[in-house]
Protein backbone atom coordinates (compact mmCIF):
# COMPACT_ATOMS: atom_id res chain seq x y z
CA UNK A 1 0.00 0.00 0.00
CA UNK A 2 1.10 3.76 -0.78
CA UNK A 3 2.41 5.19 2.25
CA UNK A 4 0.89 8.19 1.16
CA UNK A 5 -2.36 7.05 1.37
CA UNK A 6 -1.51 5.31 4.62
CA UNK A 7 -0.79 8.88 5.74
CA UNK A 8 -3.81 9.91 4.06
CA UNK A 9 -5.91 7.41 6.14
CA UNK A 10 -4.11 7.80 9.93
CA UNK A 11 -5.26 11.58 9.45
CA UNK A 12 -8.59 11.06 8.47
CA UNK A 13 -9.57 8.87 10.79
CA UNK A 14 -8.29 11.63 14.01
CA UNK A 15 -9.50 14.61 11.60
CA UNK A 16 -13.02 13.03 11.67
CA UNK A 17 -12.83 11.99 15.44
CA UNK A 18 -11.91 16.50 16.15
CA UNK A 19 -14.81 17.24 13.97
CA UNK A 20 -17.40 15.28 15.94
CA UNK A 21 -15.98 15.69 19.46
CA UNK A 22 -16.30 19.50 18.10
CA UNK A 23 -19.71 19.95 17.02
CA UNK A 24 -21.14 17.70 20.51
CA UNK A 25 -18.91 20.28 22.43
CA UNK A 26 -16.88 17.73 23.78
CA UNK A 27 -19.30 14.98 25.34
CA UNK A 28 -18.55 12.42 22.39
CA UNK A 29 -14.38 12.35 22.50
CA UNK A 30 -12.75 12.38 19.50
CA UNK A 31 -10.26 9.41 20.47
CA UNK A 32 -13.56 7.49 20.86
CA UNK A 33 -14.79 8.05 16.99
CA UNK A 34 -10.85 7.70 16.10
CA UNK A 35 -10.59 4.66 17.59
CA UNK A 36 -13.88 3.07 16.26
CA UNK A 37 -12.70 4.11 13.04
CA UNK A 38 -9.52 2.52 13.13
CA UNK A 39 -11.19 -0.85 14.48
CA UNK A 40 -13.67 -1.05 11.81
CA UNK A 41 -10.91 -0.27 9.16
CA UNK A 42 -8.97 -3.13 10.41
CA UNK A 43 -11.79 -5.41 10.53
CA UNK A 44 -12.82 -4.48 6.79
CA UNK A 45 -10.49 -3.01 4.03
CA UNK A 46 -7.04 -1.98 5.99
CA UNK A 47 -4.06 -4.30 5.97
CA UNK A 48 -2.84 -4.54 9.55
CA UNK A 49 0.23 -2.72 8.67
CA UNK A 50 -1.02 0.94 7.44
CA UNK A 51 -0.21 2.95 10.41
CA UNK A 52 3.78 1.20 10.17
CA UNK A 53 3.02 2.61 6.42
CA UNK A 54 2.21 6.16 7.43
CA UNK A 55 5.77 5.70 9.49
CA UNK A 56 4.38 5.67 13.03
CA UNK A 57 6.09 2.63 14.06
CA UNK A 58 7.58 1.52 17.57
CA UNK A 59 10.44 3.29 17.02
CA UNK A 60 8.78 6.92 16.71
CA UNK A 61 6.32 6.21 19.70
CA UNK A 62 9.50 6.06 21.45
CA UNK A 63 11.08 9.46 20.40
CA UNK A 64 7.24 10.90 20.65
CA UNK A 65 7.41 9.66 24.89
CA UNK A 66 10.63 11.22 24.99
CA UNK A 67 9.70 14.86 24.00
CA UNK A 68 6.71 14.85 24.57
CA UNK A 69 7.41 13.91 28.13
CA UNK A 70 9.93 16.89 28.58
CA UNK A 71 7.74 19.46 26.79
CA UNK A 72 5.38 18.44 29.83
CA UNK A 73 7.45 19.58 32.27
CA UNK A 74 7.16 23.01 30.40
CA UNK A 75 2.85 23.03 30.93
CA UNK A 76 2.92 24.26 34.38
CA UNK A 77 5.12 26.18 36.94
CA UNK A 78 5.97 24.79 40.33
CA UNK A 79 4.56 28.31 41.60
CA UNK A 80 1.58 27.50 40.19
CA UNK A 81 1.67 23.74 41.77
CA UNK A 82 2.19 25.12 44.80
CA UNK A 83 -0.64 27.75 44.73
CA UNK A 84 -3.08 25.42 44.31
CA UNK A 85 -2.04 23.08 46.55
CA UNK A 86 -5.48 21.67 47.32
CA UNK A 87 -6.29 20.98 43.66
CA UNK A 88 -3.81 19.05 44.05
CA UNK A 89 -3.69 16.92 46.98
CA UNK A 90 -7.92 16.24 45.92
CA UNK A 91 -6.82 15.22 42.68
CA UNK A 92 -3.55 12.93 43.97
CA UNK A 93 -5.97 11.83 46.68
CA UNK A 94 -8.84 10.84 43.75
CA UNK A 95 -6.04 8.92 41.85
CA UNK A 96 -4.85 6.97 44.76
CA UNK A 97 -8.47 5.91 45.60
CA UNK A 98 -8.74 4.51 42.13
CA UNK A 99 -6.23 2.55 42.26
CA UNK A 100 -7.05 1.32 45.49
CA UNK A 101 -10.70 0.18 44.41
CA UNK A 102 -9.70 -1.13 41.35
CA UNK A 103 -6.67 -3.22 43.02
CA UNK A 104 -9.24 -4.29 45.53
CA UNK A 105 -12.11 -5.18 44.03
CA UNK A 106 -11.00 -6.29 40.21
CA UNK A 107 -8.85 -8.36 41.68
CA UNK A 108 -11.91 -10.62 43.05
CA UNK A 109 -13.22 -10.62 39.71
CA UNK A 110 -10.52 -10.41 36.86
CA UNK A 111 -7.07 -12.14 35.94
CA UNK A 112 -4.58 -9.92 37.83
CA UNK A 113 -2.45 -8.90 34.73
CA UNK A 114 -5.73 -7.76 33.22
CA UNK A 115 -6.68 -5.51 35.78
CA UNK A 116 -2.80 -4.21 36.08
CA UNK A 117 -2.73 -3.46 32.12
CA UNK A 118 -5.68 -1.57 32.37
CA UNK A 119 -5.61 0.89 35.45
CA UNK A 120 -2.88 3.08 34.35
CA UNK A 121 -4.48 4.57 31.29
CA UNK A 122 -7.73 5.15 33.79
CA UNK A 123 -5.35 7.29 36.04
CA UNK A 124 -3.74 9.33 33.10
CA UNK A 125 -3.99 9.57 29.24
CA UNK A 126 -2.11 8.57 26.35
CA UNK A 127 1.21 8.73 27.44
CA UNK A 128 -0.02 5.95 29.76
CA UNK A 129 -1.44 4.07 27.72
CA UNK A 130 1.65 4.04 25.56
CA UNK A 131 4.25 3.30 27.97
CA UNK A 132 2.01 0.10 28.83
CA UNK A 133 1.23 -1.17 25.85
CA UNK A 134 5.11 -1.11 24.62
CA UNK A 135 5.65 -2.52 28.78
CA UNK A 136 2.93 -5.87 27.38
CA UNK A 137 4.90 -5.95 24.14
CA UNK A 138 8.30 -6.22 25.83
CA UNK A 139 7.10 -8.68 27.80
CA UNK A 140 5.05 -10.85 25.30
CA UNK A 141 1.80 -10.04 26.56
CA UNK A 142 0.40 -8.90 23.83
CA UNK A 143 -2.91 -11.03 24.68
CA UNK A 144 -3.19 -8.08 27.13
CA UNK A 145 -2.37 -5.05 24.82
CA UNK A 146 -5.93 -4.24 23.92
CA UNK A 147 -6.91 -3.64 27.19
CA UNK A 148 -5.03 -0.10 28.14
CA UNK A 149 -5.90 0.99 24.51
CA UNK A 150 -9.80 0.10 24.91
CA UNK A 151 -9.75 1.38 28.33
CA UNK A 152 -8.09 4.76 27.00
CA UNK A 153 -11.18 5.18 24.47
CA UNK A 154 -13.60 4.36 26.78
CA UNK A 155 -13.07 5.96 30.05
CA UNK A 156 -13.44 9.31 28.37
CA UNK A 157 -17.17 8.58 27.46
CA UNK A 158 -18.40 8.31 31.45
CA UNK A 159 -15.73 11.32 31.99
CA UNK A 160 -16.65 13.89 29.94
CA UNK A 161 -20.29 14.31 30.44
CA UNK A 162 -19.92 13.69 34.21
CA UNK A 163 -17.46 16.24 34.58
CA UNK A 164 -18.92 18.97 32.76
CA UNK A 165 -22.36 18.68 34.81
CA UNK A 166 -20.01 18.82 37.81
CA UNK A 167 -18.80 22.06 36.75
CA UNK A 168 -22.30 23.55 35.41
CA UNK A 169 -23.18 22.49 38.76
CA UNK A 170 -20.52 24.62 40.49
CA UNK A 171 -21.24 27.51 38.66
CA UNK A 172 -24.43 28.42 39.41
CA UNK A 173 -23.22 27.62 43.25
CA UNK A 174 -20.81 29.88 42.62
CA UNK A 175 -23.06 32.52 40.74
CA UNK A 176 -25.30 32.27 43.28
CA UNK A 177 -23.21 34.42 45.90
CA UNK A 178 -21.76 36.61 43.20
CA UNK A 179 -22.68 39.48 43.91
CA UNK A 180 -22.03 39.17 47.48
CA UNK A 181 -18.21 37.67 46.01
CA UNK A 182 -17.86 40.69 43.94
CA UNK A 183 -18.67 43.44 46.47
CA UNK A 184 -16.04 41.92 48.83
CA UNK A 185 -13.07 41.36 46.68
CA UNK A 186 -13.46 43.23 43.23
CA UNK A 187 -10.12 41.49 41.76
CA UNK A 188 -11.86 38.17 41.49
CA UNK A 189 -14.16 39.24 38.57
CA UNK A 190 -10.98 40.76 36.73
CA UNK A 191 -9.60 39.04 33.49
CA UNK A 192 -8.69 35.44 34.03
CA UNK A 193 -5.32 34.90 34.35
CA UNK A 194 -3.61 32.04 32.25
CA UNK A 195 -2.04 29.66 35.22
CA UNK A 196 -0.30 27.62 32.29
CA UNK A 197 1.59 30.78 31.55
CA UNK A 198 5.15 31.18 33.01
CA UNK A 199 6.94 34.30 31.26
CA UNK A 200 10.70 33.45 30.44
CA UNK A 201 12.95 35.26 28.10
CA UNK A 202 14.95 33.44 25.41
CA UNK A 203 18.89 33.22 25.94
CA UNK A 204 19.05 33.75 22.60
CA UNK A 205 18.39 37.08 20.21
CA UNK A 206 14.39 36.74 19.10
CA UNK A 207 15.20 35.94 15.17
CA UNK A 208 17.23 32.69 16.23
CA UNK A 209 14.60 31.30 18.57
CA UNK A 210 13.82 29.18 15.15
CA UNK A 211 11.53 25.31 15.28
CA UNK A 212 14.93 23.58 15.36
CA UNK A 213 16.60 25.47 18.57
CA UNK A 214 13.69 24.68 19.93
CA UNK A 215 13.54 20.95 19.44
CA UNK A 216 16.93 20.61 19.74
CA UNK A 217 17.06 21.72 23.35
CA UNK A 218 14.23 19.30 24.51
CA UNK A 219 16.27 16.38 22.48
CA UNK A 220 19.56 17.56 24.23
CA UNK A 221 17.08 17.68 27.78
CA UNK A 222 15.90 13.99 26.82
CA UNK A 223 19.45 12.72 25.86
CA UNK A 224 20.82 14.04 29.30
CA UNK A 225 17.78 12.04 31.03
CA UNK A 226 19.19 8.79 29.00
CA UNK A 227 22.51 9.51 30.18
CA UNK A 228 21.12 9.85 33.59
CA UNK A 229 19.57 7.05 33.51
CA UNK A 230 22.11 4.72 32.29
CA UNK A 231 24.82 6.48 35.17
CA UNK A 232 22.19 5.48 37.67
CA UNK A 233 21.45 2.10 36.47
CA UNK A 234 17.72 2.82 35.73
CA UNK A 235 16.99 3.16 39.28
CA UNK A 236 14.50 5.65 38.44
CA UNK A 237 12.28 5.03 35.17
CA UNK A 238 13.39 7.02 32.48
CA UNK A 239 10.06 8.15 31.70
CA UNK A 240 9.94 9.73 35.10
CA UNK A 241 13.35 11.27 34.56
CA UNK A 242 12.24 12.37 31.02
CA UNK A 243 9.39 14.66 33.08
CA UNK A 244 11.80 15.52 35.80
CA UNK A 245 14.20 16.64 33.42
CA UNK A 246 11.92 18.81 31.88
CA UNK A 247 10.58 20.59 35.00
CA UNK A 248 13.92 21.37 35.86
CA UNK A 249 15.16 22.63 32.18
CA UNK A 250 11.85 25.09 32.76
CA UNK A 251 12.24 26.10 35.92
CA UNK A 252 16.05 26.88 35.30
CA UNK A 253 14.59 29.22 31.86
CA UNK A 254 16.40 26.43 29.81
CA UNK A 255 12.83 25.77 27.89
CA UNK A 256 10.44 27.98 27.10
CA UNK A 257 6.78 27.50 28.17
CA UNK A 258 5.09 24.72 26.07
CA UNK A 259 7.72 24.60 24.02
CA UNK A 260 7.05 21.92 21.18
CA UNK A 261 4.16 23.94 20.79
CA UNK A 262 5.77 27.28 20.37
CA UNK A 263 7.96 24.70 17.79
CA UNK A 264 4.82 23.61 16.45
CA UNK A 265 5.32 19.72 16.19
CA UNK A 266 3.46 18.64 19.78
CA UNK A 267 0.29 18.09 17.59
CA UNK A 268 1.81 16.13 15.24
CA UNK A 269 3.91 13.71 17.88
CA UNK A 270 0.65 13.29 19.62
CA UNK A 271 -1.18 12.48 16.33
CA UNK A 272 1.95 10.02 16.21
CA UNK A 273 1.38 8.49 19.50
CA UNK A 274 -2.87 8.17 18.72
CA UNK A 275 -1.79 6.66 15.63
CA UNK A 276 0.67 4.04 17.39
CA UNK A 277 -1.53 3.12 20.46
CA UNK A 278 -4.93 2.53 18.06
CA UNK A 279 -2.74 0.21 15.86
CA UNK A 280 -2.48 -2.08 19.09
CA UNK A 281 -6.11 -2.25 17.93
CA UNK A 282 -5.34 -4.58 15.31
CA UNK A 283 -5.24 -7.73 17.03
CA UNK A 284 -8.10 -7.46 18.21
CA UNK A 285 -11.32 -9.71 17.15
CA UNK A 286 -15.05 -8.42 17.30
CA UNK A 287 -15.15 -11.28 20.25
CA UNK A 288 -12.34 -9.76 21.79
CA UNK A 289 -13.72 -6.78 21.97
CA UNK A 290 -17.05 -7.97 23.35
CA UNK A 291 -14.76 -9.79 25.97
CA UNK A 292 -12.88 -7.35 27.29
CA UNK A 293 -15.47 -4.55 27.39
CA UNK A 294 -17.31 -5.74 30.52
CA UNK A 295 -14.20 -5.67 32.37
CA UNK A 296 -13.54 -1.85 31.10
CA UNK A 297 -16.76 -0.88 32.33
CA UNK A 298 -16.62 -2.18 35.44
CA UNK A 299 -12.64 -0.93 36.21
CA UNK A 300 -14.22 2.11 35.10
CA UNK A 301 -17.20 2.77 37.45
CA UNK A 302 -15.11 1.53 40.13
CA UNK A 303 -12.25 4.30 39.73
CA UNK A 304 -14.46 6.77 39.04
CA UNK A 305 -16.63 5.51 42.35
CA UNK A 306 -12.96 5.92 43.94
CA UNK A 307 -12.19 9.31 42.58
CA UNK A 308 -15.74 10.38 44.25
CA UNK A 309 -15.18 8.64 47.73
CA UNK A 310 -11.60 10.31 48.08
CA UNK A 311 -12.24 13.65 46.55
CA UNK A 312 -15.21 14.08 48.51
CA UNK A 313 -13.38 13.14 51.92
CA UNK A 314 -11.39 15.92 51.31
CA UNK A 315 -13.65 18.34 49.89
CA UNK A 316 -15.05 20.27 53.43
CA UNK A 317 -11.62 20.26 55.31
CA UNK A 318 -9.94 22.02 52.24
CA UNK A 319 -12.72 24.54 52.12
CA UNK A 320 -14.24 23.10 48.81
CA UNK A 321 -17.36 22.18 47.24
CA UNK A 322 -17.98 18.12 46.77
CA UNK A 323 -18.15 19.05 42.81
CA UNK A 324 -15.43 21.01 42.12
CA UNK A 325 -13.44 18.40 44.64
CA UNK A 326 -15.08 15.37 42.13
CA UNK A 327 -14.38 17.40 39.11
CA UNK A 328 -10.44 17.61 40.17
CA UNK A 329 -10.00 14.45 40.73
CA UNK A 330 -11.94 13.65 37.27
CA UNK A 331 -9.42 15.39 35.50
CA UNK A 332 -6.93 12.58 35.73
CA UNK A 333 -8.94 10.58 33.19
CA UNK A 334 -8.38 13.18 30.42
CA UNK A 335 -5.65 16.31 31.76
CA UNK A 336 -4.64 19.14 29.44
CA UNK A 337 -5.90 20.61 26.90
CA UNK A 338 -9.40 18.92 27.36
CA UNK A 339 -9.39 20.34 31.65
CA UNK A 340 -9.34 23.64 29.87
CA UNK A 341 -11.95 23.48 27.44
CA UNK A 342 -14.49 21.75 29.20
CA UNK A 343 -14.10 24.50 31.73
CA UNK A 344 -14.30 28.02 29.50
CA UNK A 345 -17.33 26.05 27.68
CA UNK A 346 -19.01 25.52 30.66
CA UNK A 347 -18.60 28.91 32.01
CA UNK A 348 -19.27 30.74 28.58
CA UNK A 349 -22.89 28.58 28.14
CA UNK A 350 -23.71 29.52 32.20
CA UNK A 351 -22.08 32.98 32.40
CA UNK A 352 -24.45 35.53 31.87
CA UNK A 353 -21.99 37.93 30.94
CA UNK A 354 -18.02 38.97 30.77
CA UNK A 355 -18.30 39.97 34.35
CA UNK A 356 -19.83 36.32 35.69
CA UNK A 357 -17.68 34.80 33.55
CA UNK A 358 -14.30 35.85 34.19
CA UNK A 359 -15.47 35.30 38.05
CA UNK A 360 -16.17 31.52 36.93
CA UNK A 361 -12.41 31.12 35.57
CA UNK A 362 -11.07 32.59 37.77
CA UNK A 363 -12.49 30.18 40.53
CA UNK A 364 -12.54 26.80 38.53
CA UNK A 365 -9.83 26.96 35.76
CA UNK A 366 -6.57 26.65 38.05
CA UNK A 367 -7.74 24.44 39.89
CA UNK A 368 -8.40 22.24 36.72
CA UNK A 369 -5.46 22.76 34.84
CA UNK A 370 -3.36 22.16 38.01
CA UNK A 371 -5.34 19.05 38.77
CA UNK A 372 -4.45 18.13 35.57
CA UNK A 373 -1.44 18.61 35.25
CA UNK A 374 -0.53 16.63 38.91
CA UNK A 375 -2.52 13.67 37.77
CA UNK A 376 -2.19 13.21 33.95
CA UNK A 377 1.14 14.92 33.51
CA UNK A 378 3.00 13.62 36.37
CA UNK A 379 1.47 10.77 38.80
CA UNK A 380 0.30 8.80 35.34
CA UNK A 381 3.84 8.40 33.91
CA UNK A 382 4.88 6.90 37.09
CA UNK A 383 2.55 4.91 38.17
CA UNK A 384 2.43 3.56 34.51
CA UNK A 385 6.43 2.72 35.53
CA UNK A 386 5.70 1.35 38.48
CA UNK A 387 2.41 -1.14 36.97
CA UNK A 388 4.61 -2.17 34.47
CA UNK A 389 6.82 -3.80 37.31
CA UNK A 390 3.68 -5.77 38.66
CA UNK A 391 2.71 -7.54 35.45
Amino acid sequence: MSFVFSIFMVMLFILIGEWVSKASHAYIPSVFITAILFVISYWTFMPKTFVASASFGPQFAQICIALLLVHLGTLMSLKQLLKQWKAVCISLLGVCGTIALTLIVGHFFFNWKSVIAAIPPLTGGLVSATLMVTGLKAQGLTAFIALPVTMFVTHSIFGYPLTAALLKSESKRLLSNFSQAKAENPDLVTKVEDENQVTKKSVVPEGYSTSAYMITKVAAVALLAQLFGMLTHNFLNVNVVYLIFGVLAHQLGFLEDKVLEKAGVSNWLMYGLIAFVFSQLSVVTPNGMLSIIGEIIVLILLGMLGMFLASWALSKPFGMSWQMAFACALTALFGFPADYIMTNEVANNVAQNEEEKNYLLNNMMPKMLVGGFATVSVASVIIASIFMKLL
